[in-house]
């Protein structure tokens, strides 16, 4: 007796600190952070991320690698770790009030906060720190420079933020010399700088010992300092537009505007050597340049210009302009009257410039030329008509959504420097053209849905004729017509030599090496296409991993393993790794930005998860004595693992983890260590009551076994009774260790804000029958009600469901099935398929019918084919039978689902005097974007379940509603005593 006493009051403090843990409130929200951005360095040594917090001040965080430095930085944010691991460079948000404030106040530009540029030497605390940086960018594969864009220079600039070290103050009366000097120098004949010319005081601001002066005042452009981050010295260049380095760090291009204190000056193209400390004079003169181009080495520069037209023409030509190191200056590559341009076309300025990996090919795009505007019409005698036709490739709302792209449709095309030669790749007739061998490879694909693109209207795709394209002279072959299957630019060989693309019909595998076409993997009988689809649909594949260097094999996925397949069918396929006898797939990591292909012995990393624990791992292949080897970096049974990185020089790893109950933090492995932890966010965590997540399985009423996420509060009692809600989207028991954040949601359930507050939240599996999408849900989503009601700790007399999308046109479907639910909350449900179906998704200005036909909807057959099936699904037809209260969300700018399906809902429901409600946020998406309106409806969300299935009072919207003339003043939130 004495012994169970003691354990007794041994645990009571247990308990009494369950009781005593707060339930979430909606005040959390803004401070529960989460992992963003991550990096580690090349040595493996530190690693760099932020800390946000879902409105408010960020932090970035930089870390050693075995946590035993730690240095926090408020606001840090976009880090870049350089090349040699020596520094963190990043930008220092304004502060977040300062910034709303000034929003309030609709401060101009100039005036309102702006960000800070910081460097900080790794393993050091000094942070050199430059105000008003409006961006900077540092050479992708070197280190050394550091290029950062000033904010315009404002009437009293502040000098609050200054280089550090031995860079001096400028006092402000000298600055003033300074700058009375540049406006005499920048009035007086300037010779033409060359590649012998050093820095010009035309295109520099610095003082004598090369320290940086304040800027002046400028209307266009501002100024670029270059620092060298070896000794820190800083050159600055005025009224820059735009600035790009070429990877390996030897060259900056720079768009130089016009001085505006000097009428007689011109922009320019500068080109800065960064190796030799000297500046080439590009081009001078013109009305626009853009698109800037670098060759990998620097030694090639490619641009368009515009530099003929006059203010009032109404026709501008743009150029491609081409520079080499050792030349004068720019010239003319490419323009309208080139051998190779099509008669009628010319260079598009919306096209994107490039070279190819050697620095041989030079990519531009060609467009027709638009006709000039006709400045006789007046504007308000023209008619405003759409007319819309039925040979049409797309729909006009289609053609409205997509009439800027349309507008600036372009061609791709190729300059072949060593032949001199233009050759068109993409037309009009094939638009659609895919690089090979980073744009070296000996061919290119060419695909074209032209003359098929109506029936997209109903099958929410096309059928495509392939090309094989010779870049070498721009001929092509036609070696797949009315293609119906999956081809990305992955599945093209490093050279381009063997093309292999994925048949929807056959469901396999093809190769075609220029002679002939084979299945490759006719072969394997294991379906290599998702093996859950239950949609009406060609059920998609799991993809490509990766070629072989050698172009000798491809990797292709099924669903739990890799295969390696031969693309000239010399061996049979084999299993490279995989785990279909446990249900664990694998999925390749790739870790190395600059990785094309597969090599030998290479070392690969695999992230695994298993359908059947829902367990995450990672687990790195190595080749050893022949034989492949799996080490385990992560297997912990009970977690997610989020993004991946890799050192580039060592064997060092950082990735997230995180649970239900443990937010997503860092971890670090180095050389097959153990996972060591750097972050651990949120602690407030521990103060309030959370939960726990189960996996739950049962059986639906037709027999079938299904799973789904049991959520129950932290503080679970089995001998009192919960009120359940559940919330449902195909198939979430994937899910089961993710972590939960108690956040505004879009507009589906805040899951672990309402188990804190004492709720069980369920989150069912569904699979489908096609043609009858309600019954299917009904089968399983009442199944699992009725099976969690047989225990104790469920409150069968209370429970609720919720779902989003097509989630919420299934509340809507079940409320007219079944009474068994006391509230329903259905955000953006679909009320009648018969309208619906010929409806537009006014964001892509599609039509609705491929959903029905082939999709989501899974109807499977027209609606005059089958109407039978499309009311069958409708709640609109079946609302006689509803006695559950409903509140539905429809937004009236939803791009996905028309708002006016929920008016027809909302009426219907109304007409037959049912309780019934419908929130519409003015000018909100599909899924809520401000979070203004998310916080809004959260609340509303737990007022409503709350009043119905715990008894507390109702709020004002929800007994009287909020009249129009009060709207803006009382929002209803209020509760009714």
């Amino acid at each position: 007796m004495i012994r169970t006493t003691l354990f007794l009051l041994f645990l009571l403090p247990v308990h009494f600190a369950l009781a005593q843990k707060k339930p979430l409130d909606h005040t959390v929200y803004d401070g529960w952070q989460n992992i963003g951005q991550r990096s580690i360095s090349n040595d493996g040594k530190w690693v760099v991320y932020n800390v946000n917090v879902q409105e408010g001040d960020n932090e970035l965080v930089i870390q050693s690698a075995d946590a035993s430095y730690r240095k926090t930085i408020a606001r840090g944010a976009d880090a870049t770790i350089t090349e040699d691991n020596r520094f963190v460079i990043f930008r220092i948000s304004a502060p977040f009030k300062e910034a709303r404030e000034a929003r309030i106040k609709k401060k101009k530009a100039d005036e309102s906060p702006k960000d800070s540029l910081a460097i900080l030497e790794l393993g050091k605390d000094s942070i050199w720190k430059m105000a008003r940086v409006k961006s900077f960018k540092t050479p992708d594969k070197a280190s050394g420079w550091l290029a950062y864009h000033l904010e315009k220079a404002i009437e009293a600039p502040s000098r609050n933020a200054r280089p550090a070290g031995n860079e001096k103050r400028i006092t402000d009366s000298l600055t003033h010399v300074i700058d009375s000097l540049k406006n005499v120098i920048s009035a007086m004949p300037k010779k033409k700088s060359n590649k012998d010319d050093d820095f010009s005081e035309e295109f520099l601001m610095t003082d004598a010992d090369g320290d940086e002066v304040t800027p002046s005042s400028a209307d266009a452009g501002s100024d670029l300092v270059v620092r060298n981050l070896k000794n820190n010295e800083q050159k600055t260049f005025r009224f820059i537009l735009e600035y790009q380095f070429n990877e390996k760090g030897t060259k900056l291009v720079m768009e130089q505007a016009r001085n505006p204190k000097d009428s007689t000056s011109k922009p320019h193209v500068l080109l800065y050597d960064l190796t030799r400390n000297k500046l080439d004079t590009i081009a001078t003169s013109g009305n626009d340049f853009k698109n800037f181009a670098l060759s990998d080495d620097g030694e090639q520069l490619a641009f368009l210009a515009e530099r003929d037209a006059k203010p009032k023409d109404l026709q501008k030509f743009y150029k491609l302009w081409y520079y080499k190191s050792g030349m004068d200056s720019a010239v003319v590559l490419v323009d309208k009257a080139t051998a190779g341009i099509k008669s009628g076309f010319t260079v598009s300025e919306y096209g994107a410039v490039s070279f190819s990996n050697s620095g041989k090919r030079l990519f531009f795009a060609t467009a027709p030329i638009a006709p000039p505007k006709d400045t006789t019409l007046v504007e308000m005698d023209l008619v405003k008509l759409d007319v819309w036709h039925y040979k049409d490739d797309y729909l006009q709302t289609v053609q409205l959504s997509r009439l800027q792209r349309d507008l600036q449709q372009n061609y791709m095309a190729v300059y072949d420097l060593a032949s001199k030669k233009v050759n068109q790749l993409a037309t009009e007739e094939i638009p659609t053209v895919f690089q090979s061998g980073q744009g070296d490879g000996d061919v290119f694909v060419g695909t074209s849905d032209v003359g098929r693109r109506i029936e997209s209207q109903w099958t929410g795709g096309t059928v495509k004729d392939v090309y094989a394209i010779n870049p070498a002279d721009g001929s092509r072959k036609l070696i797949k017509k009315e293609f119906d299957g999956s081809l990305t630019p992955a599945y093209v060989s490093p050279t381009g030599k063997t093309i292999v693309w994925y048949d929807n019909k056959t469901r396999h595998y093809f190769a075609y090496d220029g002679d002939s076409t084979r299945n490759i993997t006719a072969k394997i009988k294991t379906s290599l296409a998702n093996e859950e689809n239950d949609s009406p649909t060609d059920p998609s594949p799991y993809g490509i991993m990766r070629w072989h260097k050698d172009e000798s094999a491809i990797y292709i996925y099924d669903r739990y393993s890799v295969w390696k397949v031969s693309p000239k069918n010399a061996f049979a396929p084999t299993i490279l790794i995989g785990g279909r006898s446990t249900r664990t797939n694998y999925r390749y990591q790739q870790v190395d930005r600059d990785e094309r292909a597969i090599e030998d012995g290479q070392t690969m990393l695999f992230r695994t998860f298993s359908d059947l624990t829902k367990k995450a791992g990672l687990w790195e292949y190595k080749i050893e004595n022949g034989k492949y080897k799996l080490l385990a970096l992560s297997k912990d049974s009970t977690v997610s693992i989020g993004q991946v990185a890799k050192a580039k020089e060592a064997s060092a790893y950082v990735f997230s983890k995180e649970s239900y109950t443990n937010s997503p933090d860092l971890y670090t492995v180095v050389d097959y260590g153990a996972a060591k932890k750097l972050s651990s966010i949120n602690p407030q965590q521990a103060s309030y009551n959370w939960g726990t997540a189960e996996l739950y399985k049962w059986k639906t009423f037709l027999g079938k076994t299904s799973e789904g996420i049991l959520y129950k509060p932290e503080n679970f009692d089995s001998t009192k009774k919960y009120p359940v809600l559940f919330y449902f989207y195909e198939k979430l028991s994937d899910g089961l260790y993710g972590y939960q954040a108690p956040s505004p949601t879009p507009s589906r359930l805040n899951i672990s804000f309402f188990v804190s507050r004492g709720y069980l939240v369920f989150a069912p599996d569904i699979s489908y029958t096609i043609g009858h999408p309600a019954k299917s849900a009904y089968d399983y989503i009442v199944s699992v009600a009725k099976d969690l009601s047989r225990h104790k700790w469920v409150d069968s007399k209370n429970m609720g469901i919720q779902g989003q999308s097509w989630g919420g046109i299934q509340v809507a479907q079940l409320v007219t099935m079944t009474d068994m639910f006391k509230a329903a909350w259905a955000g953006a449900p679909v009320a009648n398929m018969t309208s619906a179906y010929g409806g537009i998704r006014w964001e892509s200005g599609s039509n609705r019918q491929f959903q029905y036909e082939r999709t989501q909807s899974r109807i499977g057959a027209t609606l005059w084919e089958k109407p039978e099936l499309y009311i069958e699904s409708s709640p609109l037809f079946h609302l006689p039978k509803v006695k559950t209260p409903l509140v539905i969300m429809a937004n009236d700018a939803d791009g996905a689902v028309p708002w006016y399906q929920g008016i027809e809902l909302f009426t219907g429901m109304r007409r037959l005097g049912k309780q019934v409600w419908m929130l519409n946020y003015n000018g909100e998406a599909h899924n809520l974007v401000q979070r203004k309106n998310r916080k809004d409806i959260q609340i509303r969300e737990q007022q409503y379940f709350d009043w119905l299935l715990k008894g507390d009072k109702p709020a004002k919207w929800i007994v009287e509603g909020v009249p129009a003339v009060k709207k803006g003043k009382d929002w209803g939130l209020d509760v009714v005593n």
